[in-house]
């Protein structure tokens, strides 16, 4: 019962955070970047940054899935800050979207540059 649960609350949480980052995309991104490692290795990479308590406290938390379009999707809680990930021809390209432009935010994209 427990488990199911726990499946329900993660559900919503992604179509609430589902929602706001359509809306998010709806504008240009805070900022694209490029790498030319391979997308799930950023993404991975962007996922145990965003996840660090040290820089982060308690909301440290972060969620990987695939992407709208294909590629794949990293964000954290409500979608407050997150990240498309796409294969192109010379490797990665990113593009970082963010809801506020605040010290968080900034702070999350120094975390993802650390990735490129």
């Amino acid at each position: 019962m427990r488990t199911l649960m726990v499946a329900l609350v993660a559900t919503l949480l992604a179509g609430c955070a589902g929602s706001a980052m359509n809306e998010a995309r709806t504008q240009a991104p805070y900022k694209t970047l490029t790498s030319d490692k391979p997308e799930q290795n950023v993404a991975q990479c962007v996922k145990f940054a965003w996840e660090d308590e040290a820089v982060f406290g308690v909301d440290a938390g972060a969620y990987l899935q695939p992407g709208k379009k294909g590629g794949s999707t990293v964000y954290t809680r409500s979608a407050e800050s997150f990240v498309d990930l796409a294969t192109d021809a010379s490797g990665t390209t990113l593009s970082y979207y963010a809801k506020h432009d605040d010290f968080m935010a900034k702070r999350r994209l120094a975390a993802l540059a650390t990735c490129l």
